[in-house]
Order: C-alpha cells, then structure tokens, then sequence
C-alpha cells in the first residue's frame, strides 16, 4: 500500500519528502526503508532538530567527544546537525542520481537570529553548504524581507536554497523574484544553472489555526474553516504555472534553469475535526513537493487518496480569499503576523537545544551521561 500511493503520487508529478530527521531513524534504517518505499528527500528545522537531540540518548557519545574539543554548545549542535545531514543526504544520493538532480535533497536551516540580517543569513548559509559540501543539500533560509536579498544572491552563487517560513500569496510573488534574479546573476558569472536547485516551502496549516477562529464567529464564513491555507497555496500555485510560461523563465530554462518547485510545508492536520490527510489531499499536482511529519506519512498511506486535485481550481480559491476581507479578515496582515510567530517559534528552539545542549555537555564532562 505504502509503495502503490508514493508511486501514484510521483506519477502525478509530486514528490514526498519527509519532515523529520534524527540519529535515531538514521542508526535503526528506518530513513532508508523510507527511501526504499519512495521518500525523496528530508527536510529539518530548528524545533525538529531540538525534538531529537534532547529526547533520546543517541547524541551522547558524540556530544562528549565534542566535548573534549571544548566546543561552544552552538557549535556542538552545528557538529551534531550536519552529521545527521551528511549521512540522510549520503543514503538520498541515488536518488539524487536518479532523478537527476530534481530530488534527493537533505534541508538545513540557518540560525533563525539571523532572519533579518541578510548579511549574517549569507555568511552562515555559506559556511553551511561549504562545511557539507554536498550537491543534494539545500540551506533554508527564511523569507522575511531580509532573506530575501540573501536568496538572491545565494543562488547567483550556485547554493541551493531552500526558502521557508512561507505564509502569503504576495510574499510568495516576492520569493519568485529572488529565485529570477540569482539565476541571472548566476547566469552573468558564466557558472552552469541546471546544477543550482531551489524550493519553495509553503507552510499550510498554521494558517487555518490563526484564520478559522475568526470565521467561526461569521455564520457564513463559518462553512470556510479549514480552507484558507489550501486556497492559498491554489493561488500560488497558478502564479507557479504562470511563472513556468512566462518569455523570462523559458530564456533561463534554455540555458538549463530548473523551476523553483512549490514545497507544502507545516503538513500535519492540528484540528482534530479535519482528516488527518487534509493537507495532502487537496495539493498533488506536477512540480510540487509534499513534506510530512511520519504520522501524517503513515496516515496517507495507510488511507489516503492519491489524485491530481491542485489544477483548474484557482478561481475558487481567489474568490475564497477575497471573501475574507468581506468577512473583516486582513490575510496579509495574518500573515505578516504568522511569518513574526514561526520567526519566534524557531528562535525558542533554538535557544531551548542550546540550553539542553549545555546540560548534557555538563553531565558529559562529570562523567554522568550514558
């Protein structure tokens, strides 16, 4: 079953990558069953990486030899965080082969403190794909309006960019224009740009859990709840098909551009009173990726309904999406406002691991830990 609907989704054009990573999955093979079933590629974040470093004691022994390095706890994690990501991105190398390039990738976020200096996101970006030194990597970076410019200027250097903390159509727009221009000032440095791969991660249902309260207090609107964030990326997937039309797309694909694929982020049904595949569903399409979390992995293979649902249904969607300021929601507002939550979201974790870090580095050098 699981192999007959990942096979039915690659047939429709979409690719599954999972969104979670840790020692755990890697030391059991349970990453490279995943891959074997049809699994893609694997992304990771701050709070997925503070999940599995400080829940489980696999991380010990290679905390305590870094440790003995007298490492800094941010630097511990960065150790710990890329050799998870050197060994997925290792067993996702035939995939990468195979697929030539379109997938197989293993995702790795810069310091989410860094979200609004562009500098500092290019400097970290940078040290990361050059300390992994991997073709099937990609560096997230984030989509404020610092990220932005970094993006730019990231691809006009061959990085591949994972662009994340993605909530609005108009936001989106944005990050289609920092894709364009890196590939033309990749394409001025003379340099090969089918060998340069971005995404673009939409996150989906933090969306409806900031919208739907606000509709069900409208009788009407009430009907709408859950529909937000899939009319949304709808939406911005028919800018998606535009963009592949567009006269200054196809100029960059004759020279070996790849599309910056859409990605449907943040995956996981949090209300209970949708199906847990309600994120899943809706979007398959060509040239998108979905990332789940394992449980709603295993909830689409075990029932989900594996058909072509994205296309043809973007007037809907637009006449969803203007109905909310009918109602007195202001989206963009909303999603300035999720962009600043999953900023501060990141930044807790992030902090939080390194606290844990600290701790266990302090059990390690009394000689405590396991």
């Amino acid at each position: 079953m699981a192999e007959n609907n990942l096979a039915k989704l690659q047939a429709l054009g979409q690719s599954v990558w999972l969104d979670t990573l840790s020692r755990d999955i890697l030391v059991s093979g349970e990453l490279e069953h995943l891959i074997n079933s049809g699994i893609t590629g694997v992304t990771t974040n701050p709070s997925i990486f503070e999940r599995a470093i400080t829940r489980c004691d696999s991380y010990d022994k290679h905390i305590l030899s870094l440790v003995k390095l007298g490492l800094e706890p941010e630097e511990v994690y960065r150790n710990l965080a890329c050799r998870d990501v050197d060994v997925a991105a290792d067993l996702l190398a035939e995939v990468y082969r195979k697929t030539n390039g379109v997938d197989g990738y293993v995702s790795i976020e810069v310091s989410p403190h860094l979200a609004h200096d562009t500098q500092a996101t290019i400097n970290e970006a940078r040290e990361l794909w050059y300390a992994l030194a991997r073709k099937n990597v990609m560096i997230k970076v984030p989509a404020t309006s610092a990220g932005l410019t970094a993006i730019t200027r990231l691809i006009g250097e061959g990085i591949n960019i994972n662009v994340t903390l993605l909530f609005g159509v108009d936001r989106y727009l944005e990050v289609i224009e920092s894709y364009l221009q890196g590939l033309e000032l990749l394409r001025e440095a003379g340099e090969n740009l089918h060998e340069t791969a971005s995404v673009a991660s939409f996150f989906l249902s933090r969306i409806d859990t900031l919208i739907d309260p606000r509709l069900a207090t409208h009788t009407v609107a009430a009907r709408a709840q859950g529909e937000t964030a899939i009319a949304s990326a709808r939406l911005a997937y028919s800018h998606f098909e535009a963009l592949q039309r567009s006269a200054r797309f196809q100029r960059l694909k004759k020279l070996g551009a790849r599309p910056q694929r859409l990605l449907w982020a943040s995956t996981s049904s949090k209300n209970p009173n949708y199906r847990d595949t309600h994120y899943v569903e809706p979007l398959i399409g060509p040239d998108t990726i979905n990332t789940m979390p394992l449980s709603t992995l295993k909830a689409f293979l075990a029932h989900g309904n594996a058909q072509s649902s994205l296309t043809g249904n973007s007037e809907k969607a637009a006449t969803l999406i203007d109905n909310l300021s009918t109602w007195g929601i202001d989206l963009a507002r909303a999603t300035r406002q999720l962009e600043h939550q999953g900023i501060k979201k990141f930044i807790d974790s992030h902090d939080s691991l390194l606290l844990a870090i600290r701790q266990k580095m302090n059990e390690c050098e009394m000689g405590t830990a396991s």
